[in-house]
């Protein structure tokens, strides 16, 4: 199963969390930032329902797959 972690990081003169190489918008303090990683840790991990997609890659190929609804990834919060 896929893991994601929300990192709690400085950031443009307040705090984020980032995943990977994306950040969250700015909070004032870091318990901010941190409620809002747990919440969204939270309900990234809620099922859905299944359905096709479409998407393209970065050579510019078009891909068709079909995404389950249940196959959510553990979210996690670290705050370091």
């Amino acid at each position: 199963m896929t893991e994601v972690t929300y990192h709690i990081v400085e950031h443009d003169g307040g705090f984020a969390y980032k995943v990977g190489d994306v950040f969250s918008e700015t909070f004032p303090s870091r318990q901010e930032a941190l409620q809002a990683a747990q919440a969204a840790a939270a309900e990234q991990q809620v099922p859905g329902s299944t359905e096709g997609i479409r998407y393209q890659d970065g050579r510019g190929q078009w891909h068709d797959e079909t995404a389950q609804g249940n196959d959510r990834p553990v979210a996690k919060v670290a705050d370091d």
